[in-house]
């Protein structure tokens, strides 16, 4: 019997017809992936299913003795910890440990035995596990919820779905707020997962890795597809082209005893045969031609050749303030090197993008660029950089002074921001098309050296795979920091692992590296399994891991200058702007020196915060 079916289902949105008479049958236990392109209305059918919105037309049936997750929209709050707001999620045991106290005997009994029949003992054990999974140490899991930031409290929402081990589980884009790390140690949690999943992502490696096979939304119907990614899109293709010779041939058969008809239709002698091939016309079948989007396509400008290496450190030490992040830093860049760069967040990845590309001054050491080397810097918190009144057309104007208007369109349109978009308010593009423009304005000026920090959280998957082309097909050197497997495989040809405060060549590929984590993670299952060193156990962990509240207040103030320091760049470009003290704008000129003022002092306070950090850091070792 089917967990989940879906019959003849109907749903419109704002008018529009996003399924029709659509059909999908989930079996227990199995994991299913629902892909289609942007906007065809995957987010909405879950939504369906989890009973939040009507249906417009047939019916959703749920098996009536089971039960249904997912991951709530919005992100958990509140003063409770990390570890109770997930122990939460599991509401039969929080009822049936709520029963103890007034329960009769004979009902007493019988909790007692559901209690011990679900694993109510070890469910604590079993949410540490998935936070750890998450990237929350011991020391993170308990502290409140109110402490983390919405990208990491979306990760708890994330673990309570996990945790209440639903007997079906829906997961919306579930590595959007995730590291590489873990994004793969949820590949191996939903390939172990005994119950039935249906899941909504991008995430390539995710498809192939954790699901059985792939429902396509497309054109309002539901197909099914055994098999991970890799096997739809070959599947698919097989189709697209035996429908192509289909059509090829019908088409000429109807050409044929068209040409017939016309040359026939007046002779008296022949109307019989005429009218017969009518007939035939009218019997021949009408396919659907292969209609497909049309194809996304990046392209990245050619840089001017340099001679190797272009970028060098030596003995290099970044960090912000007096606090240092990375150290020991003596690594070579050449033209042709695609890097990709390897930690959990907070290790420093982020900090050794900015240092490259030229936003963090080293605090040791000698970096030495070629002296003719343009770096493209590409990071998703670059958003709020953006105007959102303005159109990409007048970002790259002000990107580009003196182009003119057909080359800033070109530019534009090599990643796919055609006439429409490129007149579109910032504001009213979807995040993806955001994600183009910044990667547009990125490589305004054919750099040789691109960096990429999570270029992929926005893009569908057509999009992603038009990016790995690009890269392929791009001349100059790229170092990429993202939480795609997938991306990390089709792109890089090294691999560099931050952690331990530097940056150093990792010796292997991507299942080398799974193999490392699935390494570092057995110990503490193998301690887990021991209930005498438990609690010895739980002392090392915290031990080794309470730095990390700490590090997370670096990160914030990491961030924070970052954002400062593009914002005092921009004002004072524009007071250095002879426009601004024309007549009439004296108040213009002093807003903008109190803001420079202004945020001075800011600056000042952030890095005093991070300087707190590092001596509590420094402290606690």
């Amino acid at each position: 019997m089917s967990l989940l079916t879906l019959d003849r289902l109907t749903l419109r949105m704002a008018g529009r017809t996003l399924l029709d008479g659509a059909e999908l049958r989930v079996d227990p236990g199995r994991r299913i992936g629902l892909v289609g392109r942007n906007g065809a209305g995957k987010s909405t059918l879950l939504k369906a299913i989890a009973g939040e919105l009507p249906v417009d037309g047939g019916e959703i049936s749920f098996s009536s003795r089971a039960r249904m997750a997912q991951v709530r929209q919005e992100a958990p709050s509140g003063p409770a910890s990390l570890l109770d707001t997930v122990l939460l999620a599991d509401t039969e045991r929080l009822a049936l440990l709520a029963e103890l106290d007034t329960a009769p005997p004979l009902r007493l009994a019988e909790v007692h035995e559901r209690l011990r029949t679900i694993g109510a003992d070890a469910a604590p054990a079993r949410a540490a596990a998935i936070l750890a999974g998450l990237g929350f140490d011991a020391a993170a899991q308990a502290r409140p919820v109110d402490s983390f930031s919405g990208g990491w409290r979306m990760r708890v929402a994330l673990a309570a779905a996990l945790f209440a081990a639903p007997d079906l589980l829906l997961l919306d884009e579930p590595t959007n707020h995730l590291d590489l790390e873990a994004t793969l140690w949820l590949e191996g949690w939903l390939a172990r997962f005994p119950g039935a999943c249906l899941i909504v992502s991008h995430d390539r490696g995710l498809l192939d890795r954790a699901v059985q096979g792939i429902a396509h939304l497309d054109r309002c119907k539901l197909s099914f597809t055994p098999g991970g990614y890799d096997e739809f899109v070959r599947i698919r293709t097989e189709q697209a082209m035996q429908q192509s010779r289909a059509a090829e041939r019908i088409a000429a058969q109807r050409a044929h005893m068209q040409s017939f008809v016309d040359r026939f239709r007046a002779k008296a002698t022949k109307a019989r045969q005429a009218q017969a091939r009518i007939k035939a016309l009218e019997k021949l079948p009408v396919l659907d031609t292969v209609v497909e989007a049309a194809p996304t396509r990046f392209d990245f400008p050619e840089p001017a050749r340099l001679a190797p290496p272009i970028l060098a450190l030596e003995r290099v030490a970044a960090g912000y303030g007096e606090t240092r992040v990375l150290a020991g830093l003596s690594l070579n860049i050449d033209t042709d090197d695609r890097i990709a760069l390897l930690g959990a967040n907070g290790n420093g990845k982020s900090t050794f993008a900015k240092l490259l590309a030229g936003r963090l001054e080293p605090m040791a050491g000698t970096v030495r660029r070629s002296p003719k080397l343009r770096v493209g810097y590409f990071a998703q918190h670059q958003t709020d950089e953006l105007v959102m009144g303005d159109t990409p057309v007048a970002h790259m104007t002000r990107a580009l002074p003196r182009a003119l208007p057909p080359q800033v369109r070109s530019q534009l349109a090599r990643f796919g921001l055609d006439a429409d978009r490129a007149d579109t308010p910032v504001g009213s593009l979807s995040g993806g098309e955001k994600a183009r423009l910044l990667l547009a304005l990125a490589t305004r000026d054919a750099p040789q050296l691109l960096i990429l920090d999570e270029p992929t959280n926005h893009l569908d998957i057509d999009a992603r795979e038009a990016l790995v082309r690009a890269l392929a097909d791009f001349e100059g050197a790229v170092l990429l920091i993202t939480h795609d497997p997938h991306l990390v495989e089709l792109v890089a040809d090294r691999l560099w692992l931050v952690g331990d405060g530097t940056v150093r060549p990792f010796e292997g590929d991507m299942d080398d590296y799974r193999g490392l984590l699935a390494e570092r993670a057995r110990p503490a299952a193998r301690a887990d399994a021991t209930p005498n060193r438990k609690d010895e156990r739980r002392e090392r962990a915290e031990a080794r891991v309470q730095l990390a509240p700490l590090r997370r207040q670096a990160r914030d103030a990491e961030a924070q200058i970052a954002k400062l320091g593009a914002e005092r760049a921009r004002i004072e470009a524009r007071l250095a702007d002879p426009a601004l003290y024309a007549p009439g704008k004296a108040a213009a000129v002093t807003e903008a020196n109190q803001r420079l003022a202004a945020i001075g002092r800011e600056l000042a306070a952030a890095e005093s915060a991070w300087m707190a950090a590092e001596e509590a850091l420094e402290a606690a070792g």
